[in-house]
């Protein structure tokens, strides 16, 4: 492989990814949506995209290893390829957590309507616009763009566990609305999750731009 094959492989690498970026927020935007709206339709538009972005995931992995086979990159080329291969794994995720949103949905939908003081959607759009501007600072090689995300994670974290405490606190007071909370409260722990999946992406942005592997160091790890 040539310097300048090497380099348009490069170039369509960071394509894909970030294709496969705007992919998984939508998939994260559609499932809200559907939340808010009750529609099972939305669901299922989750779903045929989860296939697309399995599909693309795999195309990236295959570019990746066929770059890292051929050209043996060194310095700021290898981290390039290590960093899309561990986002393209996040993202992978983040689709995942918008499916097991979608079918929170499904359940929500069987049951009565319920009154709950939480608002799902404020914290969906903190969380979108976390996965938004780490895929804007991989974009523009910006690590202060990704460390903008990384204080995002605990203002989600809080929320999270506003959600918890109220949702408790409302289940011990109507014992007839518990389904419907505890499906509110998986869909809050499945935003947490993609909020942290977005500080993996950002931390893994900073380490491609600075050299410099700040993971130990932040506490910010996603769980699955």
């Amino acid at each position: 492989m040539t310097r300048t094959r090497f380099h348009q492989g490069l170039e369509e690498l960071k394509h894909k990814l970030l294709a496969m970026g705007g992919m998984a927020e939508k998939a994260v935007d559609t499932a809200v949506d559907a939340y808010r709206r009750r529609d099972l339709k939305l669901c299922q538009q989750v779903f045929q995209g989860e296939k697309a972005i399995n599909a693309i995931e795999r195309e990236i992995d295959e570019l990746a290893l066929d770059l890292l086979a051929m050209q043996q990159p060194m310095a700021v080329d290898l981290r390039f390829i290590t960093a899309v291969m561990k986002i393209n794994a996040d993202l992978e995720r983040v689709g995942d957590q918008a499916v097991n949103i979608a079918e929170r949905v499904i359940n929500i939908v069987k049951l009565p309507p319920a009154e709950l003081p939480v608002d799902v959607p404020r914290m969906a759009a903190t969380v979108a616009g976390m996965v938004r501007r780490a895929l804007e600072s991989f974009l523009e090689e910006k690590a202060e763009l990704a460390e903008a995300v990384l204080k995002l994670d605990d203002i989600v974290d809080r929320m999270d566990d506003e959600f918890y405490a109220v949702l408790v606190n409302k289940m011990h007071q109507q014992p007839e609305i518990t389904d419907q909370a505890l499906d509110v409260l998986l869909i809050s722990r499945n935003l947490e999750r993609v909020a942290d999946h977005a500080t993996n992406i950002a931390e893994d942005v900073i380490f491609w731009v600075r050299g410099a592997d700040i993971r130990h160091n932040a506490n910010h790890a996603a769980s699955d």
